[in-house]
């Protein structure tokens, strides 16, 4: 695997303060140690990546990972063979993705990917993009309809190209926007925020773990309707659990 090429400093950056600088292995090892270490990943190709990717948006892991199996199973496709979904019709994989949200959208984003990346590769893969550096990569990606800088981060770090990136989705914004970690902003400008906070020691594995405990919490407990602040291992330094909790005791009688 070819070592990740990270972007010069920035001389106008200033360096972070010791409380910066842990704000990220401190919540990784609270959330660590209530979790408990997450099954590592078995990365995709590249290719299978940005298919799941590009599918699995707003749509809960057990449906994107069954929707993965059915194109497998009725397409006869999978990873180096997914010309059969590329030349299916629109209808046909619209029919193989219904479980996924907006279905009638992601069919035929899905079908003129693949003919464009062929177009334009002279063959269905992406297993060249991984003599690039990461910032190249993400940027071609990004050309792609649907594909914005969640999907781009999602392919880059968890697939085999295995880079530096954090795939910010609105699981991971709500966490860290309840932790107050980042100024609230959007998802592509939350993630350049909180990669200026990533220790250099970080590999893309290590922050393929730290969005794992991230999307495990937000799954579990800082859920969107009902977070169960009482329970959080995150409260001590969660302004807005603190501040739920406060409202609680005032209404309690």
């Amino acid at each position: 695997m070819p070592p990740d090429h990270l972007p010069e400093p920035d001389p106008n950056h200033r360096p972070l303060t010791p409380e910066q600088a842990d704000k990220l292995p401190h919540i990784h090892r609270l959330l660590l140690g209530y979790y408990g270490q997450p099954k590592p990943r078995e990365p995709w190709d590249p290719l299978t990546q940005f298919i799941y990717s590009l599918l699995s948006s707003r749509t809960k892991t057990p449906a994107s990972q069954q929707v993965m199996r059915d194109l497998e199973r009725i397409f006869h496709a999978g990873p180096n063979n997914w010309e059969p979904v590329r030349d299916a019709s629109i209808a046909d994989i619209e029919r193989a993705i219904a479980i996924v949200t907006f279905p009638e959208q992601k069919a035929p984003r899905l079908k003129q990917a693949l003919e464009q990346i062929t177009a334009r590769v002279g063959s269905l893969t992406l297993d060249f993009l991984a003599k690039y550096r990461t910032e190249k990569i993400r940027s071609w990606l990004e050309q792609f309809e649907g594909v914005g800088p969640q999907v781009s981060a999602a392919i880059v770090n968890f697939s085999t190209l295995r880079r530096r990136a954090l795939s910010i989705d609105a699981n991971h914004l709500r966490v860290i926007q309840r932790l107050c970690t980042v100024p609230r902003a959007d998802a592509a400008t939350t993630e350049t925020r909180l990669m200026r906070l990533v220790p250099e020691t970080w590999d893309a594995a290590m922050l393929d773990e730290h969005h794992a405990l991230i999307q495990l919490h937000a799954q579990t407990l800082c859920t969107f309707a009902d977070p169960r602040c009482e329970n959080c291992p995150l409260l001590k330094i969660c302004p807005t659990g603190q501040r739920n909790q406060a409202e609680l005791h005032l209404t309690t009688p």
